[in-house]
């Protein structure tokens, strides 16, 4: 299987569950030049009034800033691997049953397909769990 498999740094920031919460902050990293690859937010349940959005990658100095002044940070609990190749039937149900025989408890899993390609997000606890889930993927 051609798979590119590869850590991504993932950033996460809270914001007002509101209208306009999210276009705010995303309006700010595009501004700076950012071309995100995922984003996913969702509410806090915890913290009602709050959302949370995690948004990858971030990559230039200008990026970071401005993420940074609207509270972003690059996750030190969560570790994301990404995954692109060739879409097909069950692909990503393989994916996640390699990943299940290795022992690897999966803290989240995202993918979506777009024309012949898909993307999946494989987030786990630690970085040690990343590495595997890299290792693994490659062979795949």
């Amino acid at each position: 299987m051609d798979l590119i498999v590869e850590h991504a740094e993932v950033w996460a920031a809270t914001i007002e569950d509101k209208p306009g919460g999210l276009a705010g902050v995303l309006t700010v990293l595009h501004e700076a030049g950012a071309d995100l690859q995922s984003v996913i937010s969702r509410r806090a349940p915890e913290e009602p009034g709050k959302s949370v959005v995690f948004v990858t990658p971030l990559q230039s100095d200008r990026e970071i800033a401005a993420a940074a002044e609207v509270g972003f940070n690059v996750t030190q609990r969560l570790h994301s691997v990404r995954v692109i190749g060739l879409n097909r039937s069950g692909i990503v149900a393989e994916l996640a049953q390699k990943l299940a025989d290795a022992g690897i408890n999966l803290r989240g899993f995202s993918a979506s397909v777009l024309g012949t390609q898909f993307i999946a997000y494989a987030a786990v606890d630690s970085l040690q769990d990343a590495n595997r889930v890299a290792a693994i993927l490659r062979q795949a």
